[in-house]
């Protein structure tokens, strides 16, 4: 994290000195478990087959806690408030509703269900009739205090664990302690200020605690913005059990692996540890620990073997009676059960899609504004959704899709909220202190903005940005909690060096042109787009050379057109040049069409891995130099498919065509641009 030293305080280095001892005891202790088979020794079914137990049909808003008993399945939904009942087939009713952003949920001895309600900052508990009571913080009020539990506050509890003697712990998150409830009292077992350190009780440190689980006695932390594993022993040592500074998918040794974002953990039969990390479900377990991957790290929806399975941020993980694991997949707003045998249903690309928000959906979900004031006033479209960021060189992927709509504003202008909503990722706010600090809520994100400062990096009176000072009060990292609730028209902060908002548009995973999605006030096009140059190269890339004087072009083998273009809308300057909306092409002889091939169309999000079937090399644009967008007319992109093409005269009669190239911005104005060629045979 920015800015931020690890086991710097006095107090750390206090601690080491006195209890020199201790530590050396943590090591031994850390050694023993690691040559041990204390980890997945176990014989057990491998559980290979994913399939999509409930949610198909879009009941639950944000599955995120979720539990098990007796064949039936618990689900919180944080985005509705509700607390789901699934039957072993996936029929869903509602259990318990009127909470708020209910986060993880355990099943206590007498079989009540208790729940971390995160935007209520209490620990509640649910009764086998559906009514809610709250057993532990004060309703609606954040803060940190230990003591009787109807007294004790809360900052946003996210992760809950239930040990066998019935002690409630807690991830009291964004107070980064670890605290537990017991005979009606709350106490803190660990943790102290925001950041990183191993030790006993107030001496150790987490950053955003997330899930719990108990194993063997002890207690494991999922500490997501350190990217760790982290233990508890009963006598309250805190040793890190995996994971390290950087975020990756990285498996290995335990303590060389890297995690992304841990946010869940569970313990399967044979004692392994299932952690949903990012986008991904990995194991620590073996004879000799080790960490892997057991399902892909790409954000997506995708049923069938495990390995190649995907998930948008899992955020809760439990076994079922039967030894499957259940995962509530939050982006996805799917429960998925990945099993030994198959199991269920796989969800389909039909269904798939169809879940999918649609623009004119979140058209009309609420009234449109620009992010700044007045919320009417038009501003300058600076970039659209589909433009290639970086430069397309031979050899490198450091590139990659623009996934919003650049709005651009003046350099320590307020930026405001454009639609109501509230938090439900719990790293919701990142990137502190960079060019790319951003806030990423259920629908919109926002990005080059100072989140909660002005522009001189002082703090708004607001306390749902939540601060981390250095010793000296500089402002080093924000936080804003889950659950917290932003109006339309709210300060988000002030525009940094970048001089605009990045507006993205739709769930992570979903992201639709905001030009469509968000219809803002006053934005008009009436400037069709510009085709610059184009090309015809053979498969290989090297350049056809042109007809010269009357004589045409001949073509005989596989063909690919490239297009050079740009778009401006109304307002624009002339050295302001955008990506297009859709680029294509038909193949005319005489005035009848022959061939019209599927275009490369931005009406969502495609695959950051698509950018080079869309994109030919030297195309280039960002924040400085030129702009170039050469476009690979003969591919195919669109949403989630994309594929190569080509113009393939072998397979046409010989005579003469027309290729007809085709490029048109979202507002629907297009230029053409007609060259004559022959097939040779």
């Amino acid at each position: 994290m920015s800015g931020r030293k690890e086991n710097t305080s006095p107090a750390a280095a206090e601690y080491s000195r006195r209890h020199l001892p201790i530590i050396i005891a943590i090591i031994a202790l850390t050694a023993s478990f690691f040559s041990s088979c204390s980890i997945g020794g176990k014989d057990v079914e491998i559980i290979t087959n994913v399939s999509t137990l409930a949610g198909i049909d879009g009941q639950i808003g944000e599955p995120y806690g979720i539990a098990s008993r007796g064949g039936i399945t618990y689900i919180s939904d944080g985005e509705n408030g509700k607390i789901w009942r699934a039957a072993s087939d996936g029929t869903l009713t509602v259990f318990a509703a009127g909470l708020d952003t209910p986060s993880a949920i355990a099943i206590d001895k007498n079989g009540e269900l208790v729940v971390a309600d995160s935007g209520s900052n209490s620990i509640k508990k649910v009764d086998s009739t559906g009514a809610v009571v709250t057993i532990a913080g004060v309703e609606g009020k954040a803060g940190f205090a230990d003591g009787d539990a109807s007294a004790a506050f809360f900052n946003a509890p996210v992760g809950l664990a239930i040990g066998e003697d019935g002690k409630i712990f807690v991830a009291d998150t964004y107070n980064d302690k670890i605290r537990v409830i017991e005979n009606g009292n709350v106490t803190t077992i660990a943790g102290s200020t925001q950041g990183f350190a191993d030790g006993v009780g107030s001496y150790s440190k987490f950053d955003t605690p997330a899930g719990l689980a108990i194993w063997n006695g002890k207690l494991l932390i999922a500490d997501s913005a350190n990217r760790r594993i982290r233990v508890i022993e009963p006598e309250g040592i805190v040793w890190t059990l995996a994971g390290g500074v950087e975020g990756d998918l990285i498996g290995g040794p335990p303590l060389s692996a890297k995690f992304a974002q841990p946010m869940a953990i569970a313990i399967d039969r044979a004692g392994a540890i299932i952690v949903a990390d990012g986008n991904a479900i990995r194991k620590i377990g073996g004879i000799l620990p080790i960490v892997t991957n057991i399902s892909e790290g790409t954000r997506g929806i995708r049923d069938g073997n495990l390995l190649t399975a995907r998930f948008n941020r899992p955020s809760g993980i439990a076994f079922d009676s039967a030894g499957s694991l259940l995962v509530a997949d939050s982006e996805n707003r799917l429960v998925r059960k990945i099993s030994a045998e198959p199991s269920g249903r796989e969800i389909s690309a039909a269904e798939i899609a169809a879940r999918r928000d649609k623009p004119e959906d979140f058209r009309n979900a609420q009234p449109a504004r620009w992010p700044f004031d007045p919320p009417a006033a038009k501003r300058d479209i600076a970039g659209t959704l589909g433009e290639v960021r970086g430069e397309v060189v031979e050899g490198s992927d450091e590139v990659w899709f623009h996934n919003g709509l650049d709005v651009a504003g003046a350099y320590g202008e307020t930026a405001r909220f454009v639609r109501t909503e509230k938090v439900l990722k719990i790293n919701a706010a990142e990137n502190f202190g960079t060019l790319r600090e951003l806030i990423r809520m259920p629908t919109m994100g926002y990005i080059h903005i100072r989140l909660g400062r002005d522009q001189n990096g002082n703090s708004f009176e607001d306390a749902r940005f939540q601060f981390q000072k250095d010793l000296l009060g500089k402002i080093i990292n924000v936080r804003v909690a889950r659950g917290s609730k932003f109006n339309a028209g709210d300060r988000i902060g002030t525009l940094n060096p970048m001089n605009h908002v990045h507006l993205i548009a739709g769930r992570s995973g979903s992201e639709m042109n905001a030009l469509d999605a968000l219809a803002l006030p006053g934005i008009s096009d009436s400037r069709p787009p510009v085709i610059e140059k184009v090309t015809l190269t053979d498969k290989n890339w090297t350049e056809l050379e042109t007809a010269s004087g009357n004589s045409r072009i001949k073509l005989r083998d596989q063909v690919r057109i490239v297009v050079r273009a740009y778009d401006q809308v109304d307002g624009n300057s002339e050295r302001r040049r955008l990506g297009v909306y859709e680029v294509g092409y038909q193949i005319l002889r005489g005035d009848s069409a022959v061939l019209s091939e599927a275009e490369i169309r931005f009406d969502r999000m495609p695959p950051n891995e698509a950018v080079k079937f869309v994109y030919a090399l030297k195309s280039h644009s960002g924040a400085t130099g030129e702009t170039i967008f050469n476009y690979i007319a003969t591919n195919s992109v669109e949403g989630d498919n994309y594929k190569e093409g080509f113009l393939d005269a072998a397979a046409m009669d010989a005579g003469i065509y027309t290729l007809r190239i085709t490029v048109a911005d979202y507002f629907r104005n297009s230029t053409n641009r007609d060259i004559s060629f022959e097939i040779v045979k």
